[in-house]
């Protein structure tokens, strides 16, 4: 009786201990965030702008994340495409659905909502990046 007593004050402990990030003592820091070179990025940037040049771009949201879907279509999908072939590869994340292949940053777990993805089917290449803004989006 009593291991089941310290079992569960263990568990107690941990689950307390995975909430919200205390409060900063002092004031917030807002200083600019340093950055540093990402080639990658650039794929994201074209993909972004194509689809904020076209009007490419909704909403999508679950219980407690809000998204902006930002959709690229032609030579800056294509390229972004290539570009996850090493990483698709690497992290497993390239899988064929019927005619078309899927290759997204990181490995699809339940659906493809959070995800940055690319596919091609045939000679048609589409790109969706997913931006988390939060509860700003909401209607």
């Amino acid at each position: 009786m009593r291991l089941i007593f310290i079992v569960s004050a263990a568990l107690f402990a941990a689950a307390c201990a995975h909430g919200e990030a205390p409060m900063s003592a002092g004031p917030p820091d807002f200083a600019r965030i340093e950055t540093t070179p990402a080639p990658n990025a650039a794929y994201y940037a074209d993909c972004i702008g194509q689809a904020a040049a076209q009007g490419a771009y909704g909403r999508a949201a679950d219980a407690d994340t809000d998204m902006v879907l930002f959709t690229c279509t032609g030579t800056p999908a294509r390229l972004f495409y290539d570009a996850l072939g090493p990483r698709s590869a690497a992290v497993g994340s390239e899988v064929v659905v019927g005619a078309r292949t899927y290759r997204s940053t990181n490995p699809v777990q339940a659906n493809l909502f959070g995800v940055d993805y690319c596919w091609v089917d045939g000679g048609t290449y589409e790109c969706t990046i997913s931006l988390n803004a939060g509860t700003f989006l909401r209607p």
